[in-house]
């Protein structure tokens, strides 16, 4: 990798360049990492529903072109100036929120919301200089959520890396850029059940079946999974739920339902949808309740994240980067978990 250092990598990279429509791969020129910046040889990265809700843009602000994908693994190839504590070869995982290590956030015990590298969904260029690092004869390509993963070759800011042992399998860590390290830790550092507790997880999804993991970890003795897909339900045994309630089934609010199946609520529940009206009925199935919000399940992504041994049963698919489109179709289908994308063709 030393002999690129410094200069212009052209490489392949999955361009989105309308809303909704197909991704195309495209050549692309990734510029040299400026002050404070890294650039990365991406080996795998994954598919997070956020990826799709950005490329349908139906409700967000649309910005086009652009390099989508934020849960991945890869090898630094080169450094920026002023970029301590990490140099090539270094394997690392990339975070759509950062740690910059300096401000009142990052210094505390309680927040996660780094001032710097707070996650910003509008902003399609570095934080340096406002510009992309990416173009397409001569015309930039925006990123998306300082990472673009998307693509062979990436430049983030170094706060928005962790250090990772290189031992660890890149195509199983890589998913612990986002949904799953927000599912357990949304379970472990904020809900906080006890032993023999019960627990209700809305939303069986992979950040739900992490919240899943979390309450079998603390020792829940009831973990009650709720969904409107049926099908999830099988699967979600395997994480250790132990009991479904589908609302569709139900003629009262599901809130309700809960807090007959357990004499008056539940000690916790999670909420892992975004949907208002699962929102209101995780909060009113609880017995004594007390409302906490998360970001990123309270995780520094640089010091703090979670072992990756156990997150591998997440993985459902795999697929070559020339089949990108396909996991879109899974994502689309509510078809598994999570899909590995291999740019190691």
């Amino acid at each position: 990798m030393a002999s690129t250092t410094g200069l212009i990598i052209r490489c392949r990279a999955v361009v989105a360049w309308e809303a909704g429509k197909p991704l195309v791969i495209e050549n692309v020129d990734v510029a040299p990492p400026q002050v404070m910046e890294v650039r990365i040889k991406v080996s795998y990265t994954s598919l997070c529903p956020t990826d799709f809700v950005f490329w349908e843009a139906k409700g967000q602000t649309p910005l086009f072109p652009r390099i989508l994908g934020h849960e991945a693994a890869g090898v630094v190839e080169s450094v920026g100036e002023g970029v301590t504590g990490l140099q090539p070869g270094d394997h690392v995982l990339p975070y759509f929120t950062g740690e910059c290590g300096e401000c009142t956030h990052c210094k505390s015990e309680e927040s996660n919301m780094c001032q710097l590298l707070r996650i910003n969904t509008d902003r399609g260029v570095m934080i340096s200089d406002g510009k992309s690092r990416f173009s397409i004869d001569g015309k930039p390509i925006y990123h998306f959520l300082g990472t673009s993963t998307f693509s062979e070759y990436m430049v983030v800011h170094s706060g928005c890396l962790a250090k990772i042992n290189p031992a660890a399998p890149l195509d199983k860590v890589c998913i612990l850029s986002c949904g799953i390290s927000t599912g357990l830790g949304t379970t472990l550092n904020v809900a906080k059940p006890k032993k023999g507790s019960s627990v209700a997880v809305f939303g069986l999804g992979a950040v739900g079946l992490a919240a899943v993991e979390g309450a079998g970890i603390s020792g829940a003795s009831r973990i009650i999974g709720v969904d409107l897909n049926a099908s999830r339900f099988n699967q979600a045994m395997k994480f250790g739920v132990t009991e479904f309630v589908n609302p569709k089934d139900h003629d009262i609010p599901v809130q309700e339902v809960i807090a007959a199946m357990t004499g008056g609520g539940v000690d916790r529940s999670i909420e892992c949808t975004g949907h208002i009206d699962a929102m209101i009925s995780a909060f009113e199935c609880v017995h004594d309740r007390t409302l906490r919000g998360t970001f990123f399940g309270n995780y520094k992504p640089r010091t703090d994240l979670p072992p990756s041994w156990r997150w591998r049963k997440f993985i459902t698919h795999r697929v070559s980067f020339s089949e990108i489109n396909k996991a879109f179709d899974f994502m689309e289908t509510s078809e598994g978990l999570r899909c590995i994308i291999s740019l190691e063709e």
